[in-house]
């Protein structure tokens, strides 16, 4: 991988850990409703795309709900998740999603499940309900819940855009808007009264966040890692994508003031180390370790 191309996933990477940060900002300490912030993203999103929206992908019917599970079904629970969850720990249960999503493409693609991946996907579990158990209350974290539901219906939607070709980044960006603001927008008026209120009472800081998500995030950060996936084997780029729960415990510490303490430390590493052994085979981690030695000099 060369070092430019390196430096555009470590932006990518960086965008999206920010974007933890700022939407607990925007749900918590700004009180804007979790769905209506969704809607409003979305909005953004299907503007900034709305050229590439046609024709539309066939089969129509998959696209809707792949749109669905990708964009409403993940983020609208990952923003009521952060409500009551530290963003450093939505990074690491957010990794559910990468055994989640093997499971899945087992079962529905008739991939094949390795022992290694087994083995990867049994520590991810161990990490994660490491991370989300409550030691004092005996208890799961219901806001970590959401978030391995917001996994599970987005591992459901990249499995399901598998066997769809030919579908551009921003022409599936568009899709996702439109197939998630109607839901958002009809979910928000029926659970959220007085979400519009909340919206002009933030002010500008929530104009600015929701422009960063939708413009920032999913239309530069998601295209550029679209492009990079379409370079290089999805092998590679997968594991180093691990900056972002990193970067995003980092930036948790510093600015929302993250807890990070043992049983965290311990969860994180246990989580990552999973992922890692689903993700590659032995040569490619050490290609993956090349790269990275490369790039260090």
């Amino acid at each position: 991988m060369s070092l430019r191309d390196f430096a555009l996933l470590a932006f990518v990477c960086v965008v999206w850990a920010a974007n933890n940060i700022v939407s607990k900002f925007v749900v918590t300490h700004l009180g804007v409703p979790p769905m209506f912030y969704a809607g409003v993203r979305f909005a953004i999103v299907l503007l900034a795309v709305l050229p590439w929206l046609l024709p539309m992908p066939r089969p129509r019917w998959r696209m809707l709900v792949v749109g669905t599970l990708m964009g409403a079904g993940t983020f609208a629970l990952v923003f009521i998740g952060l409500k009551t969850s530290s963003p450093s720990a939505v990074a690491i249960v957010s990794q559910v999603g990468v055994p989640i999503t093997t499971l899945l493409s087992f079962l529905i693609l008739g991939e094949r499940l390795t022992g290694r991946r087994v083995v990867g996907m049994l520590l991810t579990l161990t990490g994660v309900l490491a991370v989300m158990w409550d030691p004092h209350g005996f208890k799961i974290s219901t806001g970590l819940l959401f978030i391995v539901a917001a996994s599970f219906l987005g591992g459901l939607g990249a499995v399901m855009m598998k066997q769809m070709e030919g579908v551009k980044p921003l022409r599936l960006q568009a899709w996702v808007g439109l197939s998630s603001l109607v839901p958002m927008v009809v979910l928000s008026a029926w659970l959220e009264p007085g979400q519009v209120e909340a919206g002009v009472a933030a002010g500008w800081p929530f104009v600015a966040a929701a422009l960063f998500s939708g413009l920032v995030v999913s239309v530069l950060a998601h295209t550029l890692y679209y492009s990079l996936i379409q370079k290089y084997e999805a092998n590679l780029i997968s594991p180093l994508t691990l900056m972002t729960p990193l970067a995003t415990i980092a930036m948790g510490v510093v600015f929302t003031q993250d807890v990070f303490d043992l049983r965290m430390a311990f969860g994180t590493a246990v989580a990552l180390a999973g992922v890692l052994v689903i993700a590659l085979r032995p040569s490619q981690a050490l290609a993956l370790l090349v790269a990275l030695r490369n790039r260090s000099q």
